[in-house]
């Protein structure tokens, strides 16, 4: 959706925006070329991890080690490609010791690990209800060296001095948002051995074994720190567009609207109330070549579609004639603080002459505006004399003033300040 708002929004700016709108434009070109998700997040965090170890298999008869038990300690880094996925790497030292009901033995293992990450709680849209706490999921792979006494003590030479082996670790990370930059976790993790040859207690050799024969479990509690100058870490940022990227969004689909569709964005429309299908210019204004109020291709279509008898230039069909007046398409425009019109624009009263010559019993309503310069008293008075100045030059053409009533409804706000001193027209 985001990609299809931006190709809009280019193409407006290309094709509204040519000659007026540089402020705009530098706005769009800011943030069609920034990555907002590159921005405003950090990507890297170190971890340290402390607590508790079991191993559960192999083991020698009469050996066993405790339920958990200490000592268990990592350290590691991530970086997040996103807020959803990343990679971590870690190195890791666990002490095996024998419980109370075993026999005596003391084990140390080593391990370095590369493992995916998923940020379950931004999948699953933690964000809605909280920003306390997360949810990690990681699975990768490892290496690790297992060493006992035991090892070094043997004479057989069968049994090498350390155990080598490879791991497919996955766990899950719980998480504590303590402030920007640290964050309380507590893991749970299952690690599996392939090719362990030897008992977790060091006392038998199990052979050049090939498999996932080892199994243990890793408990910890740990504390995050994240890096980088960004405000949030990817682990609590959310996908959703940033709310400052978000009102410039809703800002510029605002200016870029275009109430009447004539083709011109609402902020550079100076005449935001064009009939459909009117021709404009590139402020959205209709074209009147010969400035007589009526626009051109009204003309255009009038001369298309008239019923000529020598007399009149009027068309014979009343209803688009009715529906010109009334539309609001003829209008009567006037100078600054002048209640007579341009006598250019006077051409624009023959169509409701016409109109009114056509239909004897017809009623017309003359509506004057002023711009919103001056007091809203004086505009409302200077309306309806402009109102009544139209009126004026109805009647000396031959229309009765008692079809004629006139209104003066005082400052216009909703087109440009020459636009708005005007008078239009309506059939009662």
């Amino acid at each position: 959706m985001r990609k299809a708002l931006f190709a809009a929004l280019s193409l407006a700016a290309a094709i509204s925006f040519a000659q007026e709108s540089d402020v705009v434009l530098d706005e769009i070109t800011e943030v069609l070329h920034e990555k907002p998700h590159q921005i405003f997040y950090n990507k890297w965090s170190l971890e340290l991890n402390g607590g508790m170890s079991k191993p559960t298999d192999p083991f020698t008869d009469g050996y066993s080690s405790p339920q958990f038990s200490f000592f268990h300690v990592d350290i590691g880094t991530r970086y997040m490609f996103s807020p959803k996925f990343g990679l971590k790497m870690d190195v890791a030292y666990d002490r095996f010791k024998n419980d109370d009901e075993s026999k005596k033995f003391e084990t140390d293992f080593y391990k370095i690990s590369l493992q995916g990450i998923i940020n379950v709680g931004r999948a699953l849209n933690f964000e809605s209800w909280t920003n306390t706490f997360g949810l990690l999921a990681h699975m990768g792979v490892g290496y690790s060296i297992m060493s006992n006494d035991n090892f070094e003590g043997d004479a057989s030479g069968i049994i090498n001095d350390t155990d080598e082996m490879a791991n497919f670790i996955a766990g899950l990370t719980g998480q504590v948002r303590l402030s920007d930059k640290f964050a309380l976790t507590g893991d749970f993790t299952i690690i599996n051995n392939y090719k362990q040859q030897n008992t977790f207690d060091g006392q038998t050799f199990l052979g050049n074994r090939r498999g996932f024969d080892g199994t243990m479990y890793n408990m910890s509690l740990g504390l995050t720190y994240y890096l980088g100058s960004a405000e949030k870490h990817a682990d609590w940022y959310s996908e959703n567009l940033n709310p400052d990227y978000e009102s410039r969004f809703q800002k510029i689909e605002a200016m870029l609207m275009d109430s009447d569709g004539d083709g011109v964005a609402d902020y550079l429309d100076q005449e935001p109330n064009s009939v459909p299908g009117a021709i404009v210019d590139t402020k959205g204004i209709t074209i009147d070549s010969n400035n007589n109020g009526v626009p051109d291709a009204i003309e255009r279509y009038i001369e298309a579609n008239c019923n000529c008898n020598g007399v009149s230039d009027v068309m014979s069909n009343s209803q688009i004639l009715e529906q010109l007046v009334n539309s609001g398409i003829i209008n009567v425009y006037f100078d600054y603080n002048i209640s007579q019109p341009y006598k250019s624009s006077i051409g624009g009263i023959d169509f409701v002459v016409e109109y009114m010559k056509a239909h004897p019993n017809a009623q017309i309503e003359v509506i004057g505006y002023a711009d919103p310069v001056g007091g809203k008293d004086y505009n409302t008075k200077l309306s309806l004399k402009r109102a009544d100045a139209v009126k004026k030059v109805i009647t000396d053409k031959g229309i009765s003033a008692s079809r004629l009533t006139t209104k003066g409804l005082g400052i216009d706000n909703n087109t440009d300040y020459q636009l708005s001193r005007r008078v239009i027209f309506k059939i009662k």
